[in-house]
């Protein structure tokens, strides 16, 4: 069954839409990523302009994050402290990256720029995902030896002024660091339509320290706010929300979301950001192929 679409001025298969809204629920909820990374790319790929699929993921994005914040709440999964710190960063991400966004639309570049910022993010952070989880599996199988234990956080960290104490999170470092975490997530949001998780997921770990029990929960907070802010941010400055294709992915998504946090309790950490680096490398050399296809018509016309 079709629906014709306002603001992307086309019609789409509701079954497709909310059976892709789903999937990307599930994903929200086992990694406590947005979705918006394979969201995007899959709305551009079905034929949404870019520009509304950007705008519209966050919308949907919004939503999935309720339901994944409210599943990991009961579990005490979430850090309220560190998350409202990286909101604030977040929200001051979004005014910003509102604006560049019109700046590249207003140029006619926003599609290249999102194609190729989507390359390079989603191929770097895909292959350092997946070379990690690879060392972990093979420590666990007894293949390889366990590296030396890291710092706990990034020395650049550690030298940052006016620390706090992070209790749920088990952490004593500046608010600095999450604040600056949370304004590239909110930049990000806004540029290419994603929760920033898959960004924020890796660095929480890796930069931070952050206990591995509440890093999910935590980012699903933050991409909430940010994520919100965006939708505020696109409907008022760039016009390119489509309410009737957000609402499809949120039917699908916010029942996805429950489901991808039960599989999450029961699956190894290693076998998750495994999972994950294999999606994300999938997307990036699709989008890549995408950059570099010659397409069947050259010129196309929008609705105004």
């Amino acid at each position: 069954m079709d629906l014709y679409l306002p603001i992307a001025g086309l019609s789409v298969n509701i079954f497709v839409i909310i059976g892709l809204g789903g999937l990307v629920g599930v994903l929200s909820g086992i990694f406590g990523v947005g979705g918006g990374f394979l969201t995007t790319p899959l709305l551009i790929f079905y034929g949404i302009p870019p520009a509304v699929a950007v705008a519209s993921a966050a919308t949907q994005i919004t939503g999935t994050s309720v339901s994944a914040v409210l599943a990991h709440h009961r579990r005490q999964g979430v850090d309220i402290q560190m998350g409202a710190v990286l909101v604030a960063g977040g929200a001051i991400g979004t005014i910003v990256g509102g604006y560049a966004f019109r700046a590249l639309q207003d140029s006619g570049q926003i599609d290249t720029v999102v194609g190729v910022l989507y390359v390079v993010l989603l191929g770097g952070i895909g292959i350092l995902m997946a070379k990690e989880a690879a060392q972990s599996l093979a420590v666990l199988w007894g293949k390889a030896v366990a590296p030396p234990r890291a710092r706990r956080h990034h020395p650049l960290i550690a030298m940052l002024p006016m620390r706090w104490r992070f209790y749920r999170s088990g952490l004593y470092i500046s608010p600095l660091a999450p604040l600056a975490l949370g304004f590239g997530t909110g930049l990000l949001t806004v540029l290419l339509g994603v929760g920033g998780g898959f960004v924020l997921v890796p660095a929480l770990i890796y930069i931070l320290g952050m206990s591995t029990r509440v890093v999910v929960g935590t980012s699903s907070f933050q991409i909430l706010f940010v994520t919100a802010a965006t939708t505020l941010v696109h409907a008022t400055t760039t016009k390119a929300v489509d309410i009737v294709l957000a609402v499809l992915l949120l039917i699908g998504s916010v029942v996805g979301a429950q489901v991808g946090t039960r599989f999450a309790m029961k699956m190894r950490p290693e076998w998750l950001r495994l999972a994950l680096a294999g999606i994300v490398l999938t997307v990036a050399i699709r989008m890549a192929l995408g950059l570099g296809w010659r397409p069947d018509e050259i010129f196309t016309v929008q609705p105004l």
